[in-house]
């Protein structure tokens, strides 16, 4: 039995290669036989110029689609059929017809306005890497003359495929929610055209609104952002005064600067937080079954404990308005070491939860 990949369809390839002799045959015996006939229907109907020479209607003479009517219902196909025969075998000239080139070939390089272009181009036919030689395919005819390919090779004519597929706007909004899911395709869109979708999209406010807040949940993008705002804001500000003041005087002076940093410091705050639970909320429960050594809980205790004296701080600093760190509460920020109470447990100063340094 042939190998499977020595086969072509159901055939073997020695069998492909037959068959495909015995086809080039027929379609050459059909080739001629459709010139022949868009032969006759020159005969019947020469062209001629737009509008035609001939009259309309008359009693004793028939319209050029009177008579090509006529003549493709006693032969039997459609009216179509038998113009695109003659206007082909109008375009191609016996001397001129390329033995071995289809009928379809012929009928698309028609469309090769001047004449000796027509001539030159049938004799050039491209080459083909299936093959590996030069022969003509209906698409290549295509490509020479600028016409959409059956089959897109190239990425401008796969993007021109896939263009004409999305006209209908339910079939382009599909494929745009398809491709937005597939992150390999997004990398290589440019920043750029990033930026014009993402603010296409978000021309709706619903929209809007569901991005602005996931980018909340996004401290670091968000601060970065909102910085670089600000920043251009301060230049800005400082151009058009033509002056030398500096940050804080337009900060004094330039109230909705301070809400945007204001804004930017409590994004800080929170991107902070979020920095120290979400490692956590993924940590702690692969831990499950693991034991540690003493040293190693004494460690880790030592660090919640600096978490928690920073969280109580804090918590104490909200309540106050007061968010000026005491020099015991730096050193312990620092890794400093102070000595420990209770089972083991670190000390909790009483001046990082009661006692809060006056702002300057």
């Amino acid at each position: 039995m042939a190998d499977v990949a020595d086969r072509i369809g159901n055939v073997t390839r020695h069998r492909y290669e037959q068959l495909v002799g015995q086809a080039k045959e027929l379609i050459a015996q059909v080739t001629r036989a459709q010139f022949a006939l868009g032969d006759m229907a020159l005969e019947i109907e020469p062209m001629r110029s737009v509008g035609g020479s001939m009259p309309n209607g008359t009693d004793d003479l028939f319209t050029v689609t009177e008579s090509l009517q006529m003549f493709a219902d006693d032969i039997g196909v459609e009216r179509r059929t038998v113009e695109d025969w003659r206007y082909t075998a109008n375009r191609w000239p016996q001397e001129r017809r390329k033995d071995g080139v289809s009928f379809t070939v012929h009928r698309i390089l028609a469309s090769v306005v001047d004449e000796d272009e027509r001539w030159a181009a049938i004799e050039d036919a491209p080459f083909n890497p299936r093959t590996g030689v030069r022969q003509w395919t209906p698409d290549g005819a295509k490509r020479v003359v600028g016409q959409r390919v059956d089959r897109p090779v190239t990425v401008d004519e796969k993007v021109q495929a896939v263009a004409d597929l999305t006209r209908d706007d339910e079939v382009a909004a599909q494929v745009a929610t398809d491709l937005l899911k597939r992150p390999a395709v997004t990398e290589h869109v440019t920043p750029a055209e990033r930026v014009r979708v993402a603010t296409e999209l978000t021309r709706d406010d619903t929209v809007a609104k569901e991005v602005t807040t996931s980018l909340l949940r996004r401290p670091a993008v968000a601060r970065t952002a909102m910085r670089d705002d600000t920043t251009r804001m301060l230049v800005n500000r400082a151009q058009f005064d033509n002056s030398n003041e500096t940050r804080e005087r337009i900060r004094e002076r330039t109230p909705a600067v301070r809400k945007i940093e204001h804004t930017i410091e409590y994004l800080d705050l929170v991107g902070s937080c979020h920095g120290f639970v979400a490692p956590l909320g993924r940590l702690v429960p692969q831990l499950r079954g693991q034991e540690f050594t003493e040293d190693e809980r004494e460690t880790v205790r030592r660090q919640i404990g600096r978490v928690r004296a920073a969280v109580d701080w804090l918590d104490g600093a909200l309540d106050s308005g007061e968010f000026t760190l005491d020099e015991q509460l730096v050193q312990l920020l620092k890794g400093e070491e102070y000595p420990c109470r209770g089972a083991g447990r670190p000390a909790l100063w009483p001046s990082t939860t009661a006692t809060w340094s006056a702002s300057p």
